[in-house]
């Protein structure tokens, strides 16, 4: 297939080579952020449209064509002021800058190549300098006076790059592919093809002063004699005094070639680990990688997008494709709200994945509607709700040693452990208002109970129970707080429920397990005492997964110090728990029948708004008269889905409700489907 008009050379490889014949600033940065780019052969291109190009464009550079541009970097940011004089000796001579000038020139430079790099390690500092500077405007305005022309301006030198592309798209929009990847990667190291391309592409674009409106560079270029016999020899001059130019050029245009192509991801030959072999920065099989945000709504294949070094894997994310991504999504869901983007990073092999989402990610997934963006790979799941963060954030996630979890506890290890890490603004937070919900892929399950299976966290050298809803191969969980987690199986025995174990006993052991309901102490349950209002507010929160750090309460009677405050808070903002009144909770008093059955009831149509209520359900009990006008409701409700069940044909309403009983109904509202 061919590209079409689209660029073998990538924009930011002329940029270099033009910026170090000039040594002002072309840089990619500069384009995308300072220089308010409005015209690119001849069409209109945005900042953000620029900025994406280049994104794009840099997300393709393996570790080997990094480490060229930054060698160039480090190479060309310290040649002496003879030596860049020597290089671009035809150019210089035309321009006859005074010695102060001169400097200037090469202090421009010497930033340039600097920036070059710097755009790979998403560093702006540099550009705004460049191009504000007061020595470089001066100079570009002598320059101006020089050649006869109004003005010589930043933006007059990025219409000039844009026209170099539009030449070279022209050139080359015939050419496939595999023949644009093997021109690029096979070039020999003088006068190639590539060279010859790019000389042809500026001898057009410096004639364009012929043209009404030409462009202002090659009038200026025209009126000072400046040859494009001068800017080549330059060009041969930077080859041949800094061997790493070429390299970097080279990483530059195969990374622009495979950033646009769209012939379904497979290695064309020429590329590093290609057919050919390649000699264009190598370093292993590089896939052109096929992106398309708008494929399958909702799901989003960014597997192309993530490059490993070392033992850490890291997604490079495009902002405008992401856009484009969330814009297919709503499309396909008219209406709806709550809606979640998957990233698909796929395999990863790597110990550390780093996921980074910025600002202009997180706001436009609020401005559209976009409730949650997902991340998974290896069948680990990281559900992040945006509507929380104003800041550019990353997720970090580490597969860490067994140890860190098997050296605490003698439970059996039901997957693999992971630590989490998220940062906002750059600033590691730990605690967050809405749950990030993390999906473990479990392992080594065989002969483990699968009910006791819980979500452990790791706490000070302890480990605390979380719970999570079993899903398949995976166990799912919310979590207010970051920390390390893993999945074990939680066996917890009592030595007290004996007279309680043909009806509760089994109950009692799962929601131990998941962490909703505690002993007493000394290995007890004491499962005929009587529960509290606090004490049932916090199970239900636990068992359901609710915690919510936002959550607010205004009791006079709770502190927010309390064990239970942050439970109450919950129970109450979600309506699944009243007050006594507007400023009283009463959190030790007992909780009878029907108030649990209506907790349950409020909490559960709280998840499942659906949920069907029978009316006759009542009639079953011959006692349901005494059930509180306000709580027949919810009775009905927890009758109608077998959430709780009489004794001998009566429901006992105003009984003050027992542990045991307080498990049983909580193990039925886990298992609620």
């Amino acid at each position: 297939m061919t590209l079409k008009k689209k660029l073998a050379v990538s924009t930011l490889a002329v940029s270099m080579a033009a910026a170090s014949v000039a040594g002002f600033p072309f840089s990619s940065k500069g384009l995308a952020e300072h220089f308010g780019v409005s015209t690119a052969s001849a069409a209109a291109a945005t900042n953000a449209e620029v900025k994406a190009k280049v994104e794009k464009i840099y997300a393709q550079l393996t570790e080997t064509e990094r480490q060229a541009l930054l060698a160039y970097e480090q190479e060309a940011g310290n040649i002496s002021a003879e030596v860049f004089e020597q290089i671009f000796q035809p150019v210089l001579s035309k321009l006859a800058l005074e010695a102060d000038d001169l400097a200037t020139a090469h202090k421009a430079f010497t930033s340039v190549s600097s920036v070059v790099y710097d755009v790979y390690d998403k560093d702006y500092t540099a550009i705004k300098d460049i191009r504000y500077n007061v020595d470089n405007v001066a100079l570009l305005k002598k320059i101006a006076d020089k050649a006869g022309v109004k003005n010589l301006t930043a933006d007059d030198f990025t219409k000039f790059l844009f026209s170099i592309e539009a030449e070279l798209g022209a050139m080359i929009s015939s050419k496939s592919t595999t023949d644009l990847l093997n021109l690029i990667a096979n070039a020999s190291s003088t006068d190639d093809a590539l060279n010859t391309l790019l000389d042809e592409a500026i001898t057009k674009v410096l004639n364009h002063h012929t043209v009404e409106g030409g462009l202002t560079v090659s009038q200026v270029v025209y009126n000072l004699n400046i040859t494009p016999g001068d800017i080549k020899l330059s060009l041969k001059n930077l080859k041949d005094t800094i061997p790493t130019a070429k390299p970097a050029v080279k990483a530059l245009a195969l990374a622009y070639v495979r950033a646009y192509l769209n012939d379904g991801g497979t290695t064309e030959p020429g590329t590093p680990g290609g057919n050919n072999g390649g000699n264009g920065g190598g370093g292993g099989t590089v896939t052109a990688p096929v992106t398309n945000p708008t494929a399958t709504p909702g799901l989003y294949d960014v597997s192309k997008l993530v490059t490993v070094v070392g033992d850490k894997a890291t997604l490079k994310l495009v902002d405008a494709d992401v856009l484009k991504a969330f814009d297919a999504l709503v499309a396909a869901n008219a209406g709806k709200t709550g809606l979640t983007l998957t990233l698909d990073l796929g395999t990863v092999n790597a110990a550390t994945v780093e996921v980074p989402l910025s600002k202009a990610i997180i706001e436009a997934a609020k401005a559209k509607g976009i409730a949650n963006i997902a991340i998974t790979f290896n069948g680990l799941t990281v559900t992040i709700p945006v509507g929380q963060f104003s800041e550019a954030i990353a997720l970090t996630t580490s597969t860490v040693a067994d140890t860190t979890v098997t050296s605490l506890s003698s439970m059996k290890l039901a997957s693999s452990v992971y630590d989490f890490e998220l940062t906002v603004g750059g600033v590691v937070t730990t605690t967050f208002k809405e749950p990030i919900i993390i999906k473990l892929p479990l392992k080594n399950t065989e002969g483990l109970d699968r009910e006791l299976l819980s979500v452990a966290k790791v706490v000070y050298e302890e480990l605390q129970y979380q719970g999570g809803v079993v899903d398949g191969e995976h166990i799912i969980e919310p979590r207010p707080v970051f920390s390390s987690y893993a999945v074990l199986e939680n066996k917890v025995s009592f030595k007290d429920i004996a007279s309680v174990q043909a009806w509760a006993g089994r109950q009692i052991s799962v929601v131990a397990a998941k962490g909703a309901i505690e002993g007493v102490g000394n290995g007890n349950f004491a499962p005929k005492n009587n529960v509290t209002r606090a004490e049932f507010a916090k199970m239900l929160i636990r068992a359901l997964n609710l915690e919510n750090n936002s959550a607010k309460q205004s009791f006079g009677d709770v502190s927010s110090t309390a064990w239970y405050a942050p439970y109450v808070a919950v129970a109450a903002e979600k309506g699944i728990i009243t007050g006594r009144s507007a400023a009283q909770f009463d959190p030790n008093a007992t909780i009878t029948r029907a108030e649990m059955a209506t907790m349950i009831a409020r909490a559960v149509k709280s998840q499942k708004p659906d949920a069907a209520t029978s009316v006759s359900s009542l009639s079953q009990f011959s006692d349901a008269g005494k059930i509180a006008a306000s709580l027949k409701d919810g009775v009905a409700f927890a009758a109608s889905n077998n959430l709780v069940i009489g004794n001998a044909g009566k429901f006992n309403p105003n009984n003050t409700a027992t542990r045991a009983e307080a498990a049983v109904i909580i193990y039925r509202t886990i298992n609620f489907k």
